[in-house]
């Protein structure tokens, strides 16, 4: 993939652990145009490992599932340095010291998005490899949003 050619959006989903999140991130990505997904780690796929679709993420996906690629990769490190090399600007959407507001962003394209896992969010070496690091402003007494809600804040904010 080379830079600016296409406006590819990817998501990536870092030890996302419920099933019913998975589904609706499934669904959120098929609206706002993301053209493949990549489940890390504990992240649930649509199909389990017998090869049976999986009901909880269809439930929520509505099918989303059988409209956007998706990948399983173990190891968050080796995707992220695949993709980089592939030339894919990373961008983490996470609450962080060196981040900025999601509406500062300029991405460059390819781009993918990591969400992470609904306690712990992006992990660390996520957040290093990263571009760039994203956040949505909280203005009131919580200190987040659900990851499927963020995740389409985030990727509404490119369309």
């Amino acid at each position: 993939m080379k830079k600016g050619k296409q406006k590819t959006k990817l998501l990536i989903l870092d030890n996302i652990r419920s099933a019913y999140n998975v589904g609706s991130l499934f669904r959120t990505a098929d609206a706002a145009g993301v053209s493949k997904i990549y489940l890390v780690g504990i992240t649930p796929g649509p199909v389990d490992r017998f090869g049976r679709k999986r009901l909880d993420i269809q439930k929520s996906a509505l099918g989303a599932e059988d409209s956007v690629s998706w990948e399983h990769s173990k190891n968050m490190k080796q995707l992220l340095l695949k993709l980089k090399a592939e030339g894919v600007f990373v961008v983490a959407l996470e609450q962080s010291p060196q981040s900025i507001s999601y509406k500062k962003l300029t991405v460059e394209y390819p781009v993918a998005f990591i969400v992470g896992n609904e306690v712990c969010g992006v992990s660390r070496s996520a957040l290093q490899q990263s571009d760039a690091i994203a956040e949505i402003p909280m203005r009131g007494k919580k200190e987040s949003l659900n990851v499927t809600v963020a995740a389409g804040v985030a990727l509404f904010n490119l369309v």
